[in-house]
């Protein structure tokens, strides 16, 4: 049984006439009736009772063409939610945000806009860190992935960058350096630094003790935090002092403070990583909508 057997039935069926019928389907009569026959031969019984002006249905001509309506329906949809799927327009994207990228403006605004305009593509996130969602994405288990860069990846991945955001400076309340309105590095040199392990955000860990050497120090390294939304309450705690993206200052708990930094200010720029060979539209048109372009020209290896 193939499809054009359901629309030539369905076509007699309603016209109830093989001739009008042949028409409206583009063939001549003696082929339709020839395929009405086979169609008969396969379901074990007469569709059709011929009678000498027109055709009327049988008991299985009547149970057939509901289910025949049904199922040329339902590869009409299904050949609907693939085009859609081809050109991007529906689908799914598994999105993972590394530490705090989303509380950078951007990126939810970014996701708000793409929304809008694809409503029947299914964002999916996952949290984590940079060093996971990499793998993630090699092992396909994310099609997507915004992260700090520069970092080390595997073969295959690329980067669109996506915002470059400052550092701020991360106090407890009643340190020396509160009352100024900046801050020099410099004058944190004898103060412990809580930093993200190197292994999970490679990115932000080498940016700050760069920045620290820079300033004339090599940074005194205390306890780590987990995530880098642990940062905060960690310094409030008297751990230490930290250097953190500048959104992530829109977090707030007692007893600790986010400064500008005076002098040069270190930078924890966010790309949005992805495996070069992806193959999924939705995801190119995801990309394309990247604020800072997102054109292929734009796309950098990371390996």
């Amino acid at each position: 049984m193939e499809l054009r057997h359901l629309q030539y039935f369905i076509a007699v069926a309603e016209e109830r006439h093989f001739t009008r019928a042949a028409a409206r389907v583009g063939i001549q009569q003696p082929p339709l009736s020839l395929q009405i026959r086979q169609l008969e031969e396969e379901l074990g019984g007469p569709l059709f009772v011929r009678l000498p002006r027109d055709v009327v249905l049988t008991e299985l001509g009547e149970a057939f063409l509901p289910e025949a309506r049904h199922i040329l329906e339902r590869v009409e949809r299904v050949k609907r939610q693939m085009q859609q799927i081809s050109r991007g327009d529906a689908g799914h994207i598994r999105i993972g945000f590394a530490g705090a990228t989303y509380f950078e403006p951007t990126i939810p605004a970014w996701i708000r806009d793409f929304r809008a305009r694809y409503p029947d593509v299914q964002l999916h996130p996952q949290q984590s860190n940079t060093a996971s969602l990499l793998a993630a994405l090699v092992n396909e288990e994310v099609d997507a992935a915004f992260v700090r860069t520069p970092v080390d990846a595997p073969p295959g991945i690329v980067s669109v960058p996506v915002v470059d955001e400052a550092m701020v400076l991360v106090l407890p309340l009643g340190h020396p350096m509160c009352a100024r309105e900046r801050v020099p590095l410099a004058a944190l040199a004898q103060d412990e630094f809580i930093l993200l392990p190197r292994e999970i955000s490679p990115a932000l860990y080498d940016r700050t003790v760069a920045a620290c050497e820079a300033a004339g120090f090599r940074p005194k390294l205390g306890q780590e935090a987990p995530q880098i939304t642990s940062i905060v309450p960690m310094v409030a705690a008297g751990f230490g002092v930290s250097l953190v993206p500048a959104s992530v200052s829109q977090i707030r708990t007692p007893g600790m403070g986010f400064w500008p930094i005076d002098g040069d200010v270190p930078r924890a720029p966010i790309s949005l990583a992805y495996r070069a060979a992806h193959g999924s539209a939705a995801l190119d048109r995801f990309i394309a909508m990247c604020p800072s372009g997102g054109a292929e020209s734009d796309a950098t290896s990371v390996d």
